[in-house]
C-alpha cells in the first residue's frame, strides 16, 4: 500500500508541475521565443556534455565496485548505466539504484549491504560537493566553513552507521571514487552554465555554482521522474543565493528537460540496437 501511495504521489506531484510549467509558459510566451533561437550547435554540445556526464557513472560504479572487491566487464558496466538511467528517469521514486542493486545481487552475487554501503559512500561525497557549490560562494568564508563541517559530520556519522571505517577513506580507490563524483558534479555545472548563459547571458560561473548545488540537492529528496518539477522548486527557494532570475530558471530547465529527453531516445535506440536487455540477461535477473 505504501509503494502505491508513492507512486500515486509522484504521478501526481508530475501532472501538477507539468500544468504549472504549461501555465508559466503560456503567460510569458518570450521565453518561448528565446529558446526559438537557441542553435543547433549549442543542443549539440550540451548533448555530448550530457552524454560525458552519464559515462561518469560508469566510472563511479567501477570504483565502488572494486571497494567489495569485485568487478564487471566495462561492456557490461557501460550497458547497465545506460539501462539504469532509462529506468531512473521513468520509474518511480529515481528507481535506477534499485534496480542496479537487484541485478548486482542475482548477476554478481554482491550483497545488498555492500551495495548500499557504496552506494552510500558516493552519496556522501555528491552531497559534499553539492554543499561546497551551494554554500561555498554565496556565505561568508565562516558560515559556509561551519556548513560543509555539519555536512562532513553528517556524512560520517552516516557512514559509520554502515560500519564503514573512516581511516577505510585514504584507500585509491575510494580517492578515485571522490574524483569520478567530483568530475561529474563538474560537469553538470557546465552543462547548467551553457544552458543559463543561452537564456541570458550575464549569469556568472558564480552564480552557477550555487545554482548547481541547490539542482544537486533535489535529487535526494526526488519524487518525480528526472526530478521534474521538485528540482526546479530548490532552485526558485534558493534565488536569494544564486539570484537567478526566475524567467531564467525555467527557461533553462525546458532547454535541460528538452536536451535530456533527446538523450535518452537516444539511449533507446542503443538498448534496442545492441538487445541490452538480453545482453544483461534482465529477463533471468529479475
Amino acid at each position: 500500500m505504501n509503494k502505491r501511495l508513492r507512486f500515486a504521489t509522484s504521478i501526481t506531484v508530475l501532472l501538477v508541475t507539468t500544468a504549472l510549467f504549461v501555465h508559466y509558459i503560456d503567460v510569458h510566451p518570450s521565453l518561448v521565443t528565446q529558446l526559438e533561437h537557441v542553435s543547433p550547435i549549442t543542443l549539440l554540445v550540451l548533448l555530448t556534455l550530457t552524454c560525458t556526464a552519464t559515462a561518469t557513472l560508469t566510472l563511479i560504479l567501477h570504483y565502488s565496485l572494486h571497494l567489495c572487491n569485485a568487478s564487471i566487464s566495462v561492456k557490461e558496466n557501460v550497458l547497465l548505466s545506460i539501462y539504469s538511467s532509462i529506468i531512473n528517469f521513468f520509474g518511480p521514486l529515481q528507481s535506477g539504484p534499485g534496480f542496479r542493486a537487484v541485478y548486482l545481487k542475482r548477476r554478481h552475487h554482491i550483497n545488498y549491504k555492500d551495495f548500499i554501503r557504496f552506494s552510500l559512500l558516493y552519496y556522501s561525497f555528491f552531497a559534499f560537493y553539492s554543499a561546497a557549490f551551494l554554500f561555498g560562494p554565496s556565505l561568508a568564508w565562516w558560515q559556509a566553513s561551519l556548513l560543509l563541517v555539519f555536512v562532513v559530520l553528517g556524512c560520517l556519522v552516516a557512514l559509520r552507521y554502515k560500519h564503514i571505517l573512516v581511516s577505510k577513506l585514504s584507500q585509491p580507490n575510494v580517492i578515485k571514487l571522490a574524483l569520478a563524483t567530483l568530475l561529474q558534479v563538474s560537469l553538470v555545472a557546465l552543462i547548467y552554465f551553457i544552458e543559463l548563459r543561452v537564456v541570458d547571458s550575464h549569469i556568472t560561473l558564480k552564480q552557477t555554482i550555487i545554482y548547481t548545488g541547490a539542482a544537486n540537492f533535489a535529487l535526494f529528496v526526488s519524487l518525480t521522474p528526472g526530478s521534474i518539477g521538485i528540482r526546479e522548486s530548490f532552485l526558485l527557494l534558493t534565488h536569494r543565493l544564486h539570484h537567478i532570475p526566475n524567467t531564467v530558471v525555467v527557461g533553462a530547465s525546458v532547454i535541460d528537460r528538452a536536451v535530456y529527453l533527446v538523450f535518452l531516445a537516444l539511449l533507446f535506440v542503443v538498448v534496442i540496437g545492441v538487445h541490452a536487455k538480453d545482453r544483461l540477461g534482465i529477463n533471468q535477473v529479475l
